[in-house]
């Protein structure tokens, strides 16, 4: 997606149980922890957090134990910085901010902020992501850090999630029809490029723009792209993302998610990724394995066309 104007660029899915279906504009898929860019956005606006404020937990990074809540610190307790609880996906950490930081008006305040729960205006139908919240405060916390399978997101609204923190904190429409000719080359509609409101300010979407740098430099998409900055195409881009992974036990699925931008460090081009995979048995491509192959396409043909018009002028 241009996260500027909102066009969507590629869009393109295969589901082996149904192939006629569109998983882009799907909404069989939890969140995940692609949440954690909204309870981020929300903690940074009503509670002043910044990159460098600590946080503490204890126990497991992935696990979620109601004893994991506890305001309590100890001499087992784990001390981080907040850029790195966003960038390796700290699961208590978050679950610990929607408790006892946010709560449940304002998660669902910023959730909706961000499209969740109404419609969202596309060519195509797109049924709304959907988010319920509950009066619990464990359910907050489960909200918070996208450590349950009810809420539900598309990944075309994955997409869209990513352009509000690339575009300055303004949630454009999405759109994929430039414009419809009738048969006498009359235009019959034409698309234009609409904002529906600033969901965040521009201090925070850039702040959390830096999260997601930390998170392909030193968290869990580090692996992933791993050597890139000495890619001849990828190490001309800034390049930023969030994972997530969720499992379904009863349909032996794992979702997994990367939800990513990548821009010109010299230049004013900029992209938006969302990929869905889900995987069975076996683990096979990683959908930030897919993005970073994405990013590199895209921009190595972008280069290149730029190369063959400065040779023409």
């Amino acid at each position: 997606m241009n996260p500027k104007s909102g066009s969507i660029l590629t869009m393109t899915g295969y589901n082996r149980i149904d192939p006629l279906s569109n998983p882009c504009t799907d909404i069989t898929f939890p969140a995940a922890s692609i949440f954690k860019i909204i309870t981020a956005a929300a903690v940074i606006e009503k509670c002043g957090f910044t990159p460098e404020s600590r946080v503490v937990y204890n126990g497991n990074k992935y696990t979620l134990y109601k004893s994991q809540l506890k305001n309590r610190i100890n001499k087992y307790s784990n001390r981080v910085k907040f850029k790195d609880a966003f960038a390796q996906s700290i699961n208590p950490v978050f679950g610990k901010i929607g408790m006892h930081y946010l709560n449940d008006s304002v998660l669902l305040k910023y959730s909706e902020a961000f499209g969740f729960n109404r419609q969202i205006n596309f060519e195509i139908p797109l049924v709304p992501s959907s988010i319920f919240i509950s009066n619990k405060p464990y359910n907050w916390a489960e909200i918070a850090c996208g450590f349950n399978r009810t809420t539900m997101i598309t990944p075309l609204h994955g997409a869209l999630i990513g352009s509000i923190i690339l575009n300055k904190g303004n949630l454009v429409e999405p759109k994929i029809v430039a414009q419809v000719t009738g048969d006498t080359g009359k235009i019959l509609y034409k698309s234009k490029t609409s904002s529906f409101k600033q969901v965040v300010s521009p201090e925070t979407s850039t702040i959390i723009q830096g999260l997601m740098k930390n998170t392909v430099r030193a968290g869990t998409a580090k692996k992933i792209f791993r050597g890139y900055k000495k890619d001849r195409v990828l190490s001309r881009l800034n390049i930023g993302g969030k994972t997530g992974s969720i499992n379904n036990n009863k349909y032996h699925i794992r979702f997994d998610w990367f939800v990513g931008c990548a821009e010109e460090k010299n230049g004013n081009e900029k992209i938006i990724v969302s990929v869905m995979v889900a995987h069975e048995k076996y683990i096979g491509i990683t959908a930030g394995r897919y993005a970073r192959i994405i990013m590199a396409k895209y921009f190595h043909k972008y280069f290149a066309a730029q190369k063959e018009d400065h040779k023409k002028s």
